[in-house]
């Protein structure tokens, strides 16, 4: 099946969709939990051949990983989603008029949702079953990268729905190859909004080259600034955790700002970093009080590529500034809008750190691996927005909702 007949297919499934119950919708993403457990080594054996032709050095080998433990966690929001309430049919707004119009403001379904995304197969499933539960179909693009994983995965969904009673062509996989981005870049008719998930270059090509709406995601430069006034102990812990729990994933420290203050405090804040062999590179200040207190071999010193940077690695830069509006200013000119955090006791900085930063999520004393659909209490995310149209930060189920008026009378006219 050509790209252009795979377009034409789901925008006409996507009707099967508008009438479909909650129930039922509820009921497909719970088998479609127990489907994805139940093939988990059929999952993970075409998940070893994408595995197999990619470098373990390369940052995206973790995304591409999947793992029984994966799995399972990718089942649980599936069902997690399934538990939620319907995003659906809510009135945001009813007006009577003194002609005896009603009129409401009702949320519905965009329609056809494309995503494009480079090595995670989660984000099929995760797609998927926010798509479903909104009441979208959904395009997928992902890369070459994990074109067996997706393609097992894909199989599965559309078993399950071909066993639920449901049209499977609600979901389409589009080829791997680029040519098959441009076409879903053109789309105009048939794509009601596409999603770019994955790193600066290609949401910029997709940006630049994209006929439909787009909502920017992912690429995200991370900051996390220690106060004068911040707890050294809190610092510690907040650090290594937002760089080392997942270094590839968008939300993970990029770049430590540091008070000069706490300049003789900053072995103790990197203390447990080396056990995860970071690789620092710290400006002259903090090269200096680390030296000799950080492995050698982990400790660099700071270039003008240094900031700026997302490693999504175990690599993160330090930035040593003279007092709170130098933080500010360095955050701001670096920061991708994505996630940001300070540590501070000082309740007056911290409140304007918050209100001053502009991210997506802005975070005072709490790890920025925090910003995830599912933790938000939202379930699976389809995406972290960085921009402020539509949608902004975790895009779960209210965000993939567009909305319409419904007018009734009776037999009103307009003199």
């Amino acid at each position: 099946m050509s790209c252009q007949q795979q377009f034409e297919a789901i925008q006409k499934a996507s009707r099967s969709l508008i009438l479909l119950s909650d129930e039922k919708i509820n009921h497909t993403l719970q088998a479609l939990a127990d489907a994805a457990v139940a093939n988990t080594d059929f999952i993970l054996s075409e998940n070893k051949k994408d595995l197999a032709r990619m470098d373990k050095a390369d940052p995206k080998y973790d995304r591409l990983l999947l793992s029984q433990e994966r799995i399972a966690d990718i089942a649980a929001d599936i069902r997690n989603v399934a538990s939620l309430p319907s995003p659906l049919g809510k009135e945001l707004m009813t007006i009577e008029r003194p002609n005896g119009m009603h009129i409401q403001k009702v949320s519905v379904p965009f329609g056809v949702i494309g995503v494009i995304y480079e090595a995670r197969p989660n984000v099929s499933f995760d797609v998927f079953s926010l798509c479903l539960k909104s009441g979208n179909t959904c395009v997928l693009k992902g890369g070459s990268d994990a074109a067996n994983s997706n393609t097992a995965i894909v199989k599965i969904i559309k078993a399950t729905l071909e066993k639920e009673g449901l049209v499977s062509d609600i979901v389409q996989l589009l080829p791997p190859d680029r040519s098959a981005t441009a076409e879903l870049l053109t789309a105009h008719g048939f794509v009601d909004l596409l999603i770019p998930r994955g790193s600066q270059g290609l949401i910029n090509y997709v940006r630049e080259n994209a006929k439909i709406p787009v909502i920017e995601t992912g690429a995200g430069i991370c900051h996390t600034y220690v106060d004068a006034s911040g707890d050294t102990t809190k610092a510690k812990e907040i650090v290594n955790n937002a760089k080392t729990r997942r270094p590839s994933v968008c939300n993970s420290l990029d770049c430590l700002v540091l008070h000069q203050d706490k300049l003789d405090q900053l072995a103790e804040i990197c203390e447990l970093l080396p056990k995860s062999k970071v690789e620092i590179f710290a400006d002259e200040k903090a090269y200096a009080a680390l030296d000799g207190k950080y492995p050698k071999e982990l400790l660099h010193p700071a270039d003008e590529n240094s900031f700026g940077t997302e490693f999504l690695s175990y690599k993160m830069a330090i930035k040593t500034v003279a007092n709170f509006d130098e933080a500010i200013e360095h955050v701001t000119t670096y920061s991708s809008k994505h996630s940001e955090c300070i540590v501070a006791e000082d309740q007056k900085a911290a409140n304007t750190f918050l209100k001053l930063i502009d991210a997506a999520a802005v975070y005072a004393n709490v790890s920025t691996a925090f910003t995830d659909g599912a933790q938000f209490g939202l379930g699976a995310e389809i995406g972290i927005s960085t921009q402020k149209l539509h949608a902004r930060g975790p895009m779960a189920l209210e965000e993939l909702t567009s909305y319409k008026w419904m007018v009734s009378g009776n037999g009103i006219i307009r003199s």
